[in-house]
């Protein structure tokens, strides 16, 4: 195995906090993040890489070449942010309705130290290094434009494993890295659901068909079904996050809107969830008289780690960072990734690192996606040398 001795320090000497900055300063959200590819271009810049940018997107691959022949190994950090308004009260926070609230603008800044890193050691690496920039992760089907685009093939063989890395702002201690084997992050289906009635006056509603109760029931309803029709030991967490109806006080509308995210790891749990959420809206709508629409997208599928490279990951960080800043995840996360279609295609595993600041509780600190979730940039240095490190003790020579 290749020595890591000395990789953190020379992390720690690149200066990564001013890019972290730069990219949280200006977020960008979907496919199109032309201000976010200029910067980390700029970033890469002068490196030995063999640079190709996104067609249907702005995501960026990168290849860097080893001094001798060998397989490959891919490296891939998200780069979008979230329609949020930030609230954390940083000196380099947001303007505006968007927000890095879930930490990509770090796994970017990471990326490109792991780059700087390997580019130094390019004579210890036997085969390729594949460098995957990617927009859209929040709910875009980043990872699937960028694997129709050919990511897996950029280096000319597909890797032999794929590695991921994650920041988390609550519920793990600032610096410790978290993985397990098998299932780690659940599938996530994205619904939107469309009551339609006919509208009238507030004060006349039996001469209307009112929309909102209806789906005001089929909110509640479906917290039902999930905790009386699904096993507590195969969980399922359905979410409403948006719900929209009306424009006055006293209109009844013709329609009322709803969306919902499902979670789940289980292939039959998946589909009875579906099925189940289906029938609900369908027979609450009848019931009131109503017609209703629903768009079910089955967005993620589980992100599930190969157990051999879980192990990899493990053996890893602890030999980087220490053993004390390492620890298996006991259960799955009911979040979603879409690098779980990455991991679908070759080897890999996804692992999370804690954020949260030096010295705060990582169980009262807000979590990712909220408007004040704060992330460290002390752990900038030893996520972008675990990258680097993965890529060296799988490729090293």
């Amino acid at each position: 195995m290749v020595s890591l001795k000395g990789l953190r320090e020379d992390a720690g000497e690149l200066g990564l906090t001013g890019l972290r900055h730069a990219l949280h300063r200006e977020p960008e959200v979907g496919l199109a993040l032309p201000r976010t590819q200029e910067k980390v271009l700029a970033a890469l810049d002068g490196l030995p890489l063999e640079i190709t940018t996104g067609r249907a997107l702005t995501s960026i691959t990168a290849v860097l070449r080893g001094a001798s022949p060998g397989p490959s190994v891919l490296l891939r950090a998200d780069m979008d942010a979230l329609p949020v308004t930030e609230r954390s009260g940083v000196a380099y926070a947001a303007e505006g309705p968007r927000m890095h609230a879930c930490g990509h603008d770090l796994h970017t800044t990471m990326l490109v130290g792991a780059a700087r890193l390997l580019a130094s050691r390019r004579a210890q690496i036997s085969g390729d290094v594949i460098l995957m920039f990617q927009p859209g992760e929040e709910g875009f089907d980043g990872a699937r434009h960028m694997l129709a685009e050919g990511v897996l093939d950029a280096s000319g063989t597909r890797p032999a494993a794929a590695y991921g890395l994650h920041v988390i702002a609550a519920g793990i201690p600032n610096g410790v890295v978290t993985t397990r084997r098998g299932p780690f992050l659940a599938a996530g289906d994205i619904v939107r659901v469309t009551v339609r009635g006919a509208g009238g006056h507030g004060s006349a509603p039996h001469r209307a068909l009112d929309p909102v109760p209806a789906a005001c029931t089929m909110v509640t309803e479906l917290q039902t079904m999930v905790t009386r029709g699904f096993d507590v030991f195969d969980p399922v967490v359905v979410s409403v996050g948006r719900f929209r109806a009306g424009t006055q006080y006293n209109i009844i509308p013709d329609v009322a809107e709803f969306e919902a995210s499902i979670r789940s790891f289980s292939a039959a749990a998946h589909l009875r969830v579906k099925d189940g959420f289906l029938r609900v809206c369908r027979n609450i709508a009848a019931a009131h008289g109503l017609t209703v629409e629903i768009e079910y997208t089955e967005a993620f599928p589980v992100t599930s780690n190969d157990d051999h490279e879980a192990e990899f990951v493990a053996e890893t960080a602890a030999e980087l960072l220490g053993e004390e800043r390492f620890a298996w995840a006991p259960q799955p996360r009911m979040g979603s990734e879409d690098f779980s279609c990455v991991l679908n295609e070759v080897p890999g595993a996804f692992a999370m690192l804690g954020a949260c600041p030096p010295g705060a509780d990582p169980a009262e600190m807000a979590n990712n996606h909220a408007p004040e979730a704060i992330f460290d940039d002390g752990v900038l240095a030893g996520g972008a040398a675990l990258y680097a490190s993965l890529a060296l003790r799988r490729l090293g020579s």
